[in-house]
C-alpha cells in the first residue's frame, strides 16, 4: 500500500515540476534559486500531506498551488527584514523563462521587473489570478482570505503595477 501511495506521488510530483516552478519563478520576482526552494517546499509538504492519504486531497494539483502561494508568503514574512536585492534578470542557465519564451522579450522583462516590486501579497494575487487564471473564490482560498479583501487586492495591485511601468507600459504595448 505504502509503495504505491509512493508511486503516486513520484507520479504527482513530476507532473507538477514545472507548473510549480513557473508560478515560483513568478512570484519569487525572477529569482531562480528561490522559486527552486519554493517548489522543493512545496513538494517536500505535499509528500507529508500525501502520506496520510492523498485520496483525501481532492485536487492535488490545487492544492499543491496553494502550499506553494502559502509557502512563498510565509517566506516572505520571515525574510522581512532580509537585505538581498533581486535582479531582473536570471541568470544564463539554459532554463527558459515562465512563458514558453515567446512573444515580445522586453514587454516580459519590464513586467516581470515591475511585478518583482510589487508586495509579496500583490504579487501573490496577480500571479494566481492573472497567470494562474484562478477564480475570486480559488485565490481567496490560497491566500486565506475573503473575496471581497481579494477584489479589493487585486484592484490595488493592479494600480500599483501600472504605477510601477509608468510611461514604459505605453511605449511597449505593440500599436
Amino acid at each position: 500500500m505504502r509503495q504505491a501511495q509512493t508511486k503516486a506521488y513520484i507520479e504527482f510530483a513530476q507532473a507538477r515540476t514545472r507548473p510549480l516552478y513557473r508560478s515560483a519563478w513568478l512570484l519569487a520576482g525572477g529569482d531562480t534559486h528561490l522559486a527552486e526552494d519554493l517548489v522543493q517546499e512545496t513538494l517536500s509538504r505535499m509528500y507529508v500531506v500525501w502520506g496520510r492519504g492523498s485520496d483525501k486531497l481532492g485536487n492535488p494539483a490545487a492544492y499543491a498551488q496553494t502550499v506553494l502561494v502559502r509557502t512563498f508568503l510565509m517566506h516572505r514574512r520571515r525574510r522581512a527584514t532580509a537585505t538581498e536585492r533581486l535582479t531582473p534578470d536570471p541568470p544564463e542557465s539554459g532554463r527558459q523563462p515562465a512563458g514558453g519564451g515567446t512573444g515580445d522579450v522586453a514587454l516580459r522583462v519590464t513586467l516581470l521587473d515591475a511585478l518583482a516590486r510589487l508586495g509579496p501579497k500583490d504579487r501573490a494575487v496577480l500571479v494566481l489570478r492573472y497567470w494562474e487564471d484562478r477564480s475570486v473564490e480559488d485565490t481567496a482560498e490560497a491566500m486565506s482570505a475573503t473575496s471581497g479583501a481579494i477584489r479589493t487586492r487585486t484592484v490595488r495591485a493592479l494600480e500599483r503595477l501600472r504605477a510601477e511601468l509608468g510611461e514604459q507600459a505605453a511605449d511597449l504595448v505593440p500599436r
